[in-house]
């Protein structure tokens, strides 16, 4: 039923039938792992210039997605465009060039003679699923060396409806004879792309010193990126260069040079209402947001800083990329809004949905009059709807997991607690639905993956499974994580792993000491550093946890350098793992002889981030010094195990494993 509230005069309409959620892949629906483990229901979405449509990816059976176009006010059933069985082709995105004709991007992995090797694509599609054609250059037999990336969108070229500008990767001819029709191009170019035609119109020239670009939201391209390095050295080097256009000019000028980790201007963003760019740079050991002049005067000003976080990007709207906000999180996500129309809108929108706090812009008809919105909270995964600027409504479309509507979810407290040497370390505590003054619960640490990201508070299925499982759930945010400035990241979660993993066990023990947990029943659940996190805590501290759960773990330092050999980033890698004692010492497979609680694992044998060795070897050598161990092994799936009946049988086998390994 429809509402008027009128505190902030919007009509909430009630979402039309026919976008209900697509059938929930039909593999033991009434376990909860295929509750939580199934993938969103809607992966990605898009609103059509005219902003009469939405275009959304949803999952189907395992790893499968499709692609659907459906009229926002419910007057035909959504229509089928295309989709991909993930095997290895999985649909990332699509977005709406015009009304009628769709950009998507299609990416996987695949191994060559032993060796993982991603690759994407870019495909132009009408949205009835016909006269698909791709946006790269086109392959040809003697391509000199493998084409990996296509291309990117970079400007959707608002004043040129049905073009776009785009990256496209130039691949030089080797070994072709008896002709004098040779590609000789090679690098990076920026073209402009005809949609209807596929006419291409030189914009940039391929540069094998490019691999990074920026426009206006105008079609003028303004800043250019590269790594020095790149090309004949095929490694990549630990700076980025950047150069800027002056206003008028069509001549490279010097922006900054940014050492990882380090000092110098990063450009984010392009906005031609300013003529500038905006850029994030440390200031006081945290990084900052400022605006940059591009008159050739580069004249620097300060936007925003935060005395306890990172800035870590600026909100925009529109198919112009317009600037209108800066976001950040500190125990939960912040925006300020530069543009007032869009403050008082978020505000508006935050008092028509006071139960869904985080509202995110998602995208906007060409007019702007017609706006796609998400929101959700810590204990809703989140719903998507249609704002019209005109009426004031706000009507619901799509909602992102309804598998778990009428489902008890629980709520995310944000926690500080002490570590061995009194730092306070912030994390998020999910108790059991219905639980929240329990005494004595079992108990599991679940720590980020990365080691330079971080947990924030929302929705997260894994956590929430743990949760309805009866699992008190603590995510620490420890030493070593992203957003918290440089003396938080430190070297980072492997070179410093001894804080990291402290930190990690610490919360364990405050858990208990708080009385929320039971010592006698506390495990540890990661994800790629997460799970490596828990095979190093179970070695360091081998009375602390009754169970080990690792997703995707590292399980050696010096092996996690190995297998960026054959890459050009393998500097990259290096500089972040380091070198010294720390890497045996920080190694799980290395300290097996300390592991005393039984351990499950799970890996995709496509595992680009980790390789599945890690896994492979760390249950070979506990098993051969008598240690229980256990690793299930997913043929065709990558870091993420993008598929919704292996992550429900995933649940299911931890649920199982750490009822067997913490019951009373």
């Amino acid at each position: 039923m429809s509402r008027l509230l009128l505190a902030a005069a919007i009509t909430l309409a009630a979402a039309p039938a026919f976008l209900a959620a697509q059938e929930a892949p039909a593999a033991a629906k009434e376990t909860a792992g295929a509750l939580f483990g199934t993938r969103e229901n809607i992966e990605y979405a898009d609103i059509s210039p005219g902003g009469q449509h939405v275009v959304y990816l949803t999952p189907g059976y395992g790893r499968a997605t499709s692609v659907y176009v459906a009229r926002i006010d419910g007057s035909a059933p959504p229509q089928l465009v295309v989709e991909s069985g993930g095997d290895p082709d999985r649909l990332r995105w699509c977005n709406f060039a015009t009304d009628t004709r769709l950009v998507c991007q299609i990416t996987g992995v695949v191994d060559e003679a032993g060796i993982l090797v991603p690759y994407s694509r870019l495909v132009a599609i009408d949205a009835d699923g016909k006269n698909g054609a791709m946006l790269g250059q086109r392959s040809s037999r003697y391509d000199a060396r493998l084409r990996q990336f296509d291309g990117a969108i970079l400007d959707w070229l608002p004043g040129e409806p049905g073009a776009v500008l785009m990256t496209r990767e130039y691949i030089p001819e080797a070994g072709k004879m008896n002709t004098r029709v040779v590609r000789s191009e090679d690098g990076l170019g920026v073209d402009r792309i005809d949609l209807a035609t596929m006419e291409v119109s030189r914009v940039e020239g391929p540069a094998k010193d490019a691999d990074f670009y920026l426009t206006d939201g105008r079609g003028k391209v303004r800043i250019k990126g590269y790594r020095p390095g790149i090309g004949a050295t095929t490694q990549l080097a630990t700076k980025v260069v950047y150069q800027y256009r002056a206003d008028g000019s069509d001549a490279w000028q010097p922006f900054s040079t940014v050492e990882d980790g380090g000092a110098g201007l990063t450009p984010i963003e392009v906005d031609a209402n300013c003529g500038c760019a905006y850029a994030l740079q440390p200031l006081d050991g945290r990084q900052a947001l400022y605006r940059v002049k591009l008159d050739g005067s580069m004249a620097t000003e300060l936007v925003y800083k935060n005395d306890r976080v990172d800035v870590d990007g600026v909100l925009r709207i529109g198919r112009g990329a317009r600037v209108i906000g800066v976001t950040y999180a500190e125990e939960k996500r912040h925006a300020i809004y530069f543009d007032k129309e869009y403050g008082a809108l978020a505000r508006g929108l935050g008092k028509a949905l006071p139960n869904l706090p985080m509202v995110d812009f998602m995208g906007s008809s060409a007019d702007n009059s017609k706006l796609l919105i998400h929101a959700g909270s810590d204990s809703d995964p989140g719903r998507y709807f249609v704002f019209d600027k005109t009426s004031r409504s706000l009507n619901e479309i799509l909602s992102a997991r309804p598998s778990l509507e009428g489902v008890a979810l629980a709520s995310v407290k944000p926690v500080s607690y002490p570590a061995r040497d009194g730092t306070p370390i912030p994390g998020y505590l999910t108790l059991p639905p219905g639980k929240a003054d329990a005494r004595g619960l079992p108990a599991v640490l679940l720590p980020h993956g990365g080691p330079s990201a971080r947990d924030e508070w929302g929705f997260d299925w894994l956590a929430q499974y743990l949760a309805n499982q009866g699992y008190a759930v603590l995510q620490p945010n420890y030493r070593g994580s992203a957003g918290f400035g440089d003396a938080w990241l430190q070297e980072n979660g492997f070179q410093g792993w001894r804080t990291s993993i402290g930190d990690v066990t610490d919360g364990a023990r405050w858990l208990v000491a708080q009385g929320i947990a039971d010592a006698d029943r506390l495990a540890i659940v990661g994800w790629s550093y997460g799970g490596y996190a828990a095979l190093q805590a179970g070695a360091t501290e081998p009375g602390l946890f009754k169970a080990l759960v690792a997703i995707a773990p590292v399980t050696d330092l010096d092996m996690l350098k190995s297998d960026a050999r054959v890459y050009v980033g393998r500097n990259l890698v290096v500089e972040m793992v380091g070198t010294g004692n720390h890497t045996r010492e920080g190694s799980p497979l290395q300290n097996v002889a300390s592991v005393q609680a039984p351990v499950l694992m799970f890996h995709g044998d496509l595992d680009l981030n980790v390789r599945i060795g890690h896994s492979r070897e760390m249950d070979k050598k506990l098993r051969a010094a008598g240690k229980p161990s256990e690793l299930v092994v997913y043929e065709g799936l990558e870091h993420s195990l993008v598929d919704s009946v292996a992550r429900a049988a995933m649940l299911d086998r931890i649920g199982a494993f750490l009822q067997a390994n913490t019951a009373k």
